[in-house]
């Protein structure tokens, strides 16, 4: 039975494979670095029936079946493999599927493995992709695309390459074997998925330290140099080759101004696609590759990014929503630290008509600590978005605009948050609700507002003033959306240095206690309250076991979902808390 199925397997590859074209990248006797232990074969091929070592010493492109309109663009797939052999063929494929039908010409590159003696692990890979990158370009015009919209796409091993054919592409891997190596060999972006071998203390294998020991630094193969292009990084959060080094690279690009998405996904392994068998549908990881297809949109690689539209005409009504409460935040007289210059706060139940799920989502808005509006375009729609899957919602206005006398400019609002927990905690079981299942979330100052709560629910905010300040106001979950004032280079203002260096660190307000839950990350690539915000506070919770979510969107700002365009990340991005729930069975 084994043998019928690694057969199907490896017939299933050669006919999607043999309906394009094999071409070898070195002329006979041209191979850079030969050795006689390597070969280029799939682990199909050389799994399958009459396998022969000698007949696959050729480095070789895969030309799959082109698209029946192409859209200008080209990509180079790359199998992972440890270096030692390339074994994601089976996903190459299905990569490539998504690819053709987004437009794209697709090529997949088997490489020499296993790893050469004497050299790099890397070299002889690095040497057969600067090849395959010359020959692909050397062929645009035959093949139907422009020679400078070629992207590459792998994993592990190939993430490694494909990184470093994305970042070094000036550096040449090998000396000239012919005319075609006069042709430049870099990319216009890149998709590397779980990057192996990024950091210092993981350059032949798992990283000893989990990328975050103080002196695990980026691999300096990696140059960063003028033609590094643009790139979108997944990574799983349990990844023995550490998600760090996604983010390192990440932070790179941010540092360049070149626009980067990265994607990190809690509890995820090493090879965390091929988990989708067993049927976790809804989690964020299953549709990983929808994410990918999202930032190609964006960034129009495929020539199809359509006009925004605004958020709030898309969520116009409540429809799905059935009973309704608003209730004061504080007893008449009892309200600490009180400003004559600050609204009075209140929360509002949301209840959905078609009750699905006893967990509940406090949501309220960003505005700088100097206003806040639960019915603006950061609340009104994902209330709406939550009460259609039947989840109760229940909105906070807080206090401001900032309070005075010295206190700090969270004080009053944090002290309100603290409260509408308590309360909703209070009244949820009445309600046939789960008081143990409570998240919050809150963009911009609303979600620095978040991580206050979030992490820092064992610190006391106000003094008690009744039996309701008994209860504990530690929540199971927090969505932090484009969070603000996060970083000690932003504390009051927007990134001085985007949040880049590392010295630039989490705020003190936030405890990062006990009781500091599991979290979701949304935020714009280009938002000067920085992305690096949520990545630095994403890498503390990783730090302290607590696996997370964050997501970045590539050229996108603050306020990234106000308007968008359909089919971009900043379109879909609600449906990544309800696949954060579903993975952390919050919603069940």
């Amino acid at each position: 039975m084994k043998n019928i199925l690694i057969l199907s397997c490896w017939l299933w590859t050669a006919v999607l494979t043999l309906a394009g074209e094999r071409v070898a990248l070195w002329p006979e006797g041209k191979i850079p670095d030969f050795q006689a232990h390597q070969i280029a074969a799939t682990t199909q091929e050389v799994q399958a029936p009459g396998f022969k070592a000698a007949d696959h010493a050729m480095p070789h492109l895969d030309w799959y079946e082109a698209p029946a309109v192409k859209n200008g663009g080209c990509v180079l797939l790359i199998s992972g493999g440890a270096y030692q052999n390339c074994c994601d063929g089976v996903w190459i494929d299905r990569a490539a599927k998504k690819f053709t039908e987004l437009g794209f010409v697709c090529a997949s590159l088997t490489y020499r493995t296993p790893r050469p003696r004497g050299l790099p692990i890397y070299q002889s890979a690095w040497e057969d992709g600067q090849r395959a990158v010359r020959l692909m370009r050397n062929d645009a015009e035959k093949r139907g695309f422009d020679p400078e919209k070629i992207g590459a796409f792998g994993f592990s091993a190939g993430s490694h390459l494909t990184v470093l054919l994305a970042t070094s592409a000036l550096t040449p891997g090998y000396a000239p074997v012919d005319a075609l190596d006069q042709l430049p060999c870099h990319l216009s972006w890149a998709v590397p998925i779980f990057t192996a071998y990024a950091l210092t203390d993981g350059l032949v294998g798992p990283n000893t330290r989990e990328g975050d020991a103080i002196d695990a630094k980026l691999s300096d193969v990696f140059k960063f140099d003028a033609k590094t292009c643009p790139m979108a990084l997944f990574h799983g959060g349990t990844d023995g080759y550490s998600p760090n080094g996604s983010t390192q690279i990440y932070r790179q690009l941010r540092r360049m101004k070149i626009p980067a998405e990265i994607h990190l996904f809690a509890d995820r392994p090493h090879g965390f696609m091929g988990d989708s068998s067993k049927g976790e549908n809804g989690t964020a990881y299953d549709h990983w590759l929808d994410r990918v297809a999202e930032y190609v949109r964006q960034m129009n690689f495929d020539g199809k990014l359509g006009a925004e539209e605004e958020l709030m005409t898309r969520y116009p009504n409540n429809d799905a929503r059935g009973e309704y409460r608003k209730e004061p935040v504080w007893p008449a007289g009892k309200m600490p630290d009180v400003q004559t210059n600050q609204c009075l706060p209140y929360l509002e139940w949301h209840m959905p008509k078609n009750l699905k799920t006893k967990a509940i989502q406090i949501i309220y808005s960003g505005g700088g600590y100097m206003g806040n509006n639960p019915d603006d375009f950061e609340v009104a729609p994902a209330r709406r978005f939550l009460n259609e899957k039947g989840m109760t919602v229940v909105t906070m206005k807080y206090r401001t605009p900032r309070p005075l006398g010295g206190l700090a400019k969270h004080t009053t609002a944090w002290q309100d948050l603290q409260r509408v927990i308590r309360i909703v905690r209070s009244e949820a079981a009445a309600k046939g609700l789960d008081p143990e299942r409570i998240g919050i979330m809150g963009s911009s100052a609303g979600g620095h507002l978040t991580l206050m709560g979030a992490t820092s629910s064992k610190s006391r905010s106000y003094l008690p003033i009744d039996d309701l300040d008994k209860l504990p106001c530690n929540v199971k979950w927090a969505v932090a959306i484009y969070p603000a004032y996060s970083l000690t280079d932003g504390a009051e203002i927007v990134n001085a240095k985007g949040g880049n260096e590392d010295d630039s660190r989490p705020v003190p307000e936030f405890s990062f206690d006990l009781a500091t839950c599991p979290m979701l990350f949304i935020h714009g690539d280009t938002d000067p309250w920085a992305a690096m915000n949520s990545v630095k506070c994403w890498e503390q919770l990783r730090r302290m076991g607590i696996q997370s979510d964050l997501h970045t969107l590539v050229g996108r700002g603050h306020c990234f979902q106000r308007k968008a365009a359909p089919d971009t990340g900043s379109y879909t991005w609600m449906g990544r808390i309800w696949e954060f729930m579903n993975h952390k069975g919050f919603n069940q």
